[in-house]
């Protein structure tokens, strides 16, 4: 199976100031041609690192695409890099100062007299042309390797990419395919999910499997490779269906798709309403449902009840429990969500109260101590969370779980 690298250039990069947006663009762009990315270098303007990289590079891949350093000043070294890379010279192409020139022309400009170094190409290798700028690339071989220098900038890059270096790689790169599959999973750590897996998870696998975190939710990444995309998607099927059955509820949507989505496709499915009543998160949970497109059709209404006043007035949450239980309480969570949806007529209500911090917490209520209800006419649920990290992870946590806990609740309480 061929495989590829991926180098990029500039100090920039290494200081973050600017973010690689070429090499995640790349990444995507080969994957989806069959081709896996095996390693990335990012290294500064200097000679020796770029030759160095292209060295590594090129021990780990059969093809290596190579992003910056072709504009005309003293720090835009990848040209003569890949010169020494290759044990030649820089060579003076006329074709290309013509044109270079002429782009300077069109605009009533003088073409300055460094940029006559974006004319010069190692020798033995071809020029892919720019069509937004004024800096060639470089197509060159070695062995049985290709190697493609483009420019930094990724508007140039991502048209000389797919104008220039896709049409090279499409028919070398042949029928070979990989298949990616990911799987959204929620409410279970992401240890524990692991141990759920077993060797699945193990290195070198094909498919491999591969996991990332954020805010709770779990993706799980199967990449099956194989000569041919129908190879490559049975592989990839065949993990999926295993991993379906180690995991069963613990996935809830697949893609991109987010736990708000998927909860709202379900109530649009059943035709079935919800209201939120909110605390500690302070209306992000109705946000998060509202940002779906035609959220319209289900969501009835909210409320932000921040202060205990506004949970007695707005909702008639009983003072005493308050009084008795705290603001933060299961009690005063199920009082919420009830109210709500009886106040609202909804088919759900949600309620979450809690302590986002950084302060107002107590040994017995700590910060991150969160009460989520789900209500219905089936009855009310309240789930007791305690979340750590800062008072805006803590709200996200708390929305995220509290979008699931009625998932669940629609997905396995009502009939289907």
């Amino acid at each position: 199976m061929k495989r590829a690298s991926l180098i990029a250039v500039g100090n920039e990069l290494l200081s973050g100031l600017t973010i690689d947006t070429n090499s995640a663009f790349l990444g995507g762009q080969l994957q989806g041609l069959g081709l896996e990315v095996v390693s990335r270098y990012t290294v500064p303007d200097e000679l020796t690192a770029i030759e160095r990289a292209l060295t590594l590079a090129s021990q780990d891949a059969d093809v290596v695409l190579l992003t910056g350093g072709l504009g005309p000043t003293d720090d835009d070294l990848s040209r003569q890099g890949m010169a020494q890379f290759l044990g030649v010279e820089l060579k003076l192409k006329e074709h290309l100062l013509d044109t270079i020139k002429g782009r300077f022309e069109a605009r009533g400009l003088d073409m300055p007299a460094r940029n006559r170094v974006q004319a010069c190409l190692p020798e033995g290798t071809e020029a892919l042309a720019n069509e937004c700028g004024t800096a060639p690339g470089v197509m060159a071989r070695r062995g049985d390797a290709y190697f493609f220098l483009m420019p930094g900038v990724p508007s140039e890059m991502k048209r000389m990419y797919r104008s220039a270096v896709e049409p090279v790689l499409r028919p070398w790169v042949g029928s070979q395919s990989i298949e990616h599959r990911r799987l959204k999973c929620f409410g279970l750590g992401e240890s524990a999910l692991v141990e759920k897996l077993g060797d699945r998870m193990q290195r070198g696998r094909n498919p491999l499997i591969n996991c990332t975190v954020t805010l709770g939710v779990i993706t799980l990444h199967i990449i099956g490779q194989g000569r041919s995309a129908a190879a490559a998607r049975e592989r990839v099927e065949d993990a999926e269906s295993q991993v379906r059955a180690l995991l069963g509820d613990w996935i809830y949507g697949t893609g991109e798709q987010t736990l708000a989505e998927v909860v709202a496709g379900e109530l649009q499915r059943l035709g079935q309403t919800l209201t939120v009543a909110e605390s500690c998160t302070g209306g992000l949970l109705g946000k998060e449902v509202t940002d779906v497109p035609g959220a319209s059709t289900f969501f009835n209404r909210g409320w932000i009840t921040y202060s205990n006043q506004a949970k007695t007035e707005e909702l008639g949450v009983s003072p005493d429990v308050i009084d008795r239980c705290g603001a933060v309480s299961a009690e005063v969570a199920e009082a919420m969500a009830t109210a709500g949806r009886r106040k609202s007529k909804s088919d759900y209500s949600i309620a979450i109260t809690g302590v986002a911090g950084p302060e107002g917490g107590t040994d017995s209520k700590p910060v991150g101590l969160v009460f989520i209800a789900v209500d219905s006419a089936a009855g009310c649920q309240v789930k007791r969370c305690c979340f750590a990290g800062d008072r805006r992870s803590i709200r996200q946590r708390a929305s995220q779980t509290a979008l699931h806990a009625l998932w669940q609740k629609l997905h396995f309480d009502l009939p289907q």
